[in-house]
């Protein structure tokens, strides 16, 4: 299982790495898909009060550890919920700018609907249950985002 929390510029890892991780899996020759995801940082969003413009974003966990291995239970967990055969999740943390990737995940199944679906958990889980706290800064002001924990 490769899932890492890694501090931006520490290690360098993209879409394809984690791809190449999961076809080495064993499972590999009863797998028929892999789907992928990249997370990164929106430059601009349009909302009620205008164009809102980031100029960047200040991305922490309190405690790397415990979240490495919360990331941990949700892959396991997704692996039985599932029946997919291997997930691989790389979280970044620290200071990022538009077009910066935040967040990887990949997943390999057996079928594309099932492989699918461990994927959109896999993103939602991470997304609200690991303690991730997000300073985003922009033309609007400073904004901060907490999740999970």
């Amino acid at each position: 299982m490769l899932i890492k929390i890694i501090e931006k510029d520490e290690e360098y890892y993209k879409i394809q790495d984690l791809v190449d991780y999961l076809k080495k899996s064993i499972k590999v020759d009863e797998a028929g898909a892999i789907f992928t995801f990249e997370g990164f940082v929106r430059g601009k969003e349009n909302n009620s009060d205008g164009d809102k413009i980031v100029d960047k974003m200040i991305l922490t966990v309190h405690d790397k550890e415990k979240a490495e291995e919360e990331l941990k239970n949700i892959a396991e967990y997704v692996k039985i919920k599932y029946g997919v055969f291997e997930v691989a999740i790389i979280h970044f943390i620290g200071e990022f700018y538009t077009g910066d990737s935040l967040f990887l995940t990949a997943v390999l199944g057996p079928h594309r609907n099932e492989t699918l679906d461990a994927l959109k958990d896999v993103i939602e889980k991470t997304k609200f249950e690991i303690d991730f706290k997000k300073e985003e800064i922009s033309n609007t002001g400073t904004k901060i985002i907490m999740a999970g924990g």
